[in-house]
C-alpha cells in the first residue's frame, strides 16, 4: 500500500491578506486528517512573495491543537539559520503537545535569497559548513541520547526531556541533491526528495545512493525514503487544466527572476499563454501529475513502484481552498485512505 502525506506551503494568493493563507494551511490539515493522510508537513521560506509559510514550528503548534492522529512536520527547519539547541527545544515542546505525532525534516538551504539568508543568520556561511555537526547534535538533543564524549554541550539537555527515544520527534533529512542523501544516510535518519523542486531530475540517484550509503541507527535499522510531488486532480481533466494555470503562470514568472502571489485560474486555458510561453507550459505540464484522480493516481503509484517507495507526499496549489481539498479528496478517494 501506498501512504499519502501532504505538504503545505501556506501560498500567498493576489488581492487576499497573507493571514488568510495560514488560515487555509489549518483548515486543509483539519480536513487531510479525516480524509486519512499520513502526514502533514509546513515549509520554510523567508522573505518570499509567493509563499509565506516562515515558522513551520509555530505552524505546526497551532495544527497540533487542531488534530488527533495525523503526524505533523516540518520541511523543514532550515537548520543554518538556527541554534540546533534552540530547533531542539521547540520540538521538544511539540512533541510535549502532540506525543508521538512529531516531524522534524531539516534542511541545509537558505529557503530565501542571500540577503535574507545573512538577515537570519549573520554566520549562515559558517552555520552551512557546519551541517553535519549541526545535525548530530540536534538528533541528540532531540531524542535524548547523550552526546559524544568529549563534547562541550555534553551535559546540555533540551527541555521539556524525552521519555521515550521512539515517541520523540522523529528527525528527516530533506535534499534536492546527492548531499542531503549523503548526510541522511551517515546518521541514519529517513530521508525525503524534494521532487517538485527539480520536476524529478535526481531523484532516483539520490534515493539509490541513500539506500547504498544508509548507515543502520538504532531507531532507524533500514533506510527510509520518500518524495514530495507537485499534484492536481479534480472531477474532470478539463478542469484540472483549468486549476493548473496558476501554477503555469506562477513558474513562468519565476522563469524571469519575478516571485509573485498565485494568480486566479484562466477560464480559458487553451489561449491563456502566449506562443513564446507555451512550450515551457507543455514541458511543465509534461513533468506535473494534473488531471483526473485515476490519471494521477497511475502516475504516482507508477513512480512508486519504479523508485521503490512505500509512501509520496502531495503538494498541491490552487487559488481557491475548496478546489485544493477537493483535490486532495478525491486522490484520497482513490488511493482508498481511510479517515
Amino acid at each position: 500500500m501506498l501512504k499519502l502525506s501532504v505538504l503545505d506551503q501556506s501560498v500567498a494568493m493576489a488581492e487576499r491578506p497573507h493571514a488568510q493563507s495560514i488560515q487555509e494551511t489549518l483548515a486543509l490539515a483539519q480536513h487531510c486528517e479525516a480524509l486519512g493522510y499520513h502526514r502533514f508537513w509546513v515549509s520554510e521560506h523567508h522573505s518570499h512573495p509567493s509563499i509565506v509559510g516562515t515558522a513551520p514550528e509555530v505552524l505546526m503548534a497551532a495544527i497540533a491543537m487542531r488534530t488527533e492522529r495525523i503526524r505533523i512536520g516540518s520541511a523543514g527547519v532550515m537548520l543554518p539559520h538556527y541554534s540546533a539547541l534552540k530547533v531542539a527545544e521547540q520540538f521538544r515542546v511539540l512533541d510535549s503537545l502532540a506525543p508521538g505525532r512529531i516531524d522534524l525534516g531539516v534542511g541545509r538551504a537558505p529557503g530565501s535569497d542571500g540577503r535574507t539568508a545573512f538577515a537570519l543568520n549573520p554566520n549562515a556561511n559558517t552555520a552551512a559548513a557546519q551541517f553535519p555537526q549541526q545535525v548530530q547534535d540536534l538528533v541528540a538533543w532531540v531524542t535524548g541520547a547523550p552526546l559524544p564524549d568529549g563534547h562541550p554541550f555534553r551535559e546540555i539537555k533540551a527541555h521539556p526531556l524525552a521519555t521515550d527515544i521512539n515517541t520523540s520527534p522523529d528527525v528527516w533529512m530533506l535534499g534536492t541533491s546527492e548531499y542531503g542523501a549523503q548526510v541522511a544516510a551517515h546518521f541514519g535518519l529517513p530521508y525525503s526528495f524534494a521532487h517538485f523542486i527539480t520536476e524529478g531530475r535526481g531523484t532516483a540517484q539520490a534515493i539509490d545512493l541513500y539506500r547504498q550509503q544508509y548507515r543502520p541507527s538504532e531507531r532507524h535499522p533500514e533506510p527510509h525514503a520518500n518524495i514530495c510531488v507537485w499534484a492536481l486532480t479534480a472531477d474532470t481533466e478539463a478542469e484540472a487544466e483549468r486549476l493548473f494555470t496558476s501554477r503555469a503562470r506562477s513558474r513562468l514568472s519565476r522563469d524571469r527572476g519575478l516571485l509573485l502571489p498565485i494568480m486566479p485560474p484562466s477560464d480559458d486555458p487553451a489561449n491563456a499563454f502566449s506562443a513564446v510561453e507555451r512550450p515551457r507550459v507543455d514541458m511543465m505540464r509534461r513533468n506535473a501529475f494534473v488531471g483526473t484522480p485515476d490519471q494521477v493516481g497511475a502516475r504516482l503509484r507508477e513512480l512508486g513502484t519504479e523508485l521503490g517507495l512505500d509512501e509520496i507526499v502531495v503538494l498541491t496549489w490552487t487559488y481557491d481552498l475548496e478546489a485544493r481539498k477537493r483535490s486532495y479528496g478525491l486522490l484520497a478517494a482513490e488511493f482508498g485512505l481511510q479517515g
